[in-house]
């Protein structure tokens, strides 16, 4: 997954109204102040060197939230929490959560910039603009967005064909959610796999969230199911995220 700190997204206003497609391909940490429906200020996915992690200690970032590196990371928002694979680290957000492979190398298509072998973040639907009113037609919507958000930039090459391998419905959290999830092949360097999942928040039913995910297909996909059974509702009391409405 390419950008500074693959697997980690960020979704940008270029001032048109719309996404920075370029933005987003190239600096995908998670969804944050910048882009924040809520209103808020302050916090967010602002990233602490080249590869997205966390800045030294000695130079700490007030915007760059504490990078958690086992257990699992609270999406605050949604009401639910995102388990830490083992050589992973997590980050809670302004608006979501993500967590992120720790192995990095240098993007094939272009080796000034950081990739890692894979990553998700979660954000409500309607922050990502991804439309549908059940949790099927949001992934069934999402999904391409996805997989041009995760590989479909110049840092691969762009994507030149996919393959569908999973369109199915799932439970997660106690939640009736669906998950849609491709093989995209890439001009330069891996390939990826890349799922978007989608379930009604356990904070809100009436607001759908989406995990986005992307791993490098020399991993392995069972991390992406890992991540999709062990999210779990919050019970650490922060759900619904501050009383705010979407």
């Amino acid at each position: 997954m390419a950008g500074i700190g693959v697997g980690v997204y960020a979704l940008t206003d270029d001032g048109s109204g719309g996404d920075d497609a370029g933005a987003a391909q190239q600096d995908r940490r998670g969804p944050d102040d910048r882009n924040d429906p809520f209103g808020d200020s302050g916090g967010g996915g602002g990233g602490g060197g080249e590869d997205g992690r966390s800045p030294a200690p000695d130079s700490p970032d007030p915007s760059e939230p504490p990078t958690i590196d086992s257990g699992s990371v609270t999406d605050a928002l949604s009401g639910i929490s995102l388990p830490i694979p083992d050589g992973w680290s997590g980050q809670e957000l302004q608006v979501g959560a993500q967590v992120t492979s720790e192995d990095a190398y240098k993007c094939p298509g272009d080796t000034s910039k950081s990739c890692t072998k894979g990553g998700a973040y979660s954000a409500p639907a309607v922050l990502l603009k991804t439309e549908g009113d059940t949790a099927e037609e949001v992934a069934k919507a999402d999904i391409e967005a996805n997989a041009e958000e995760s590989y479909g930039g110049e840092s691969y090459g762009g994507i030149t064909s996919h393959e569908e391998l999973a369109s199915e419905a799932v439970t997660v959290a106690g939640q009736k959610g669906y998950l849609v999830r491709w093989k995209a092949v890439t001009a330069k360097g891996s390939d990826g796999f890349v799922e978007s999942l989608a379930f009604p928040s356990p904070a809100d039913s009436k607001r759908i969230v989406v995990v986005r995910f992307g791993v490098d297909t020399d991993q392995k996909q069972t991390v992406i199911d890992e991540i999709t059974k062990g999210i779990e509702v919050d019970t650490s009391g922060g759900g619904g995220g501050n009383g705010q409405d979407v």
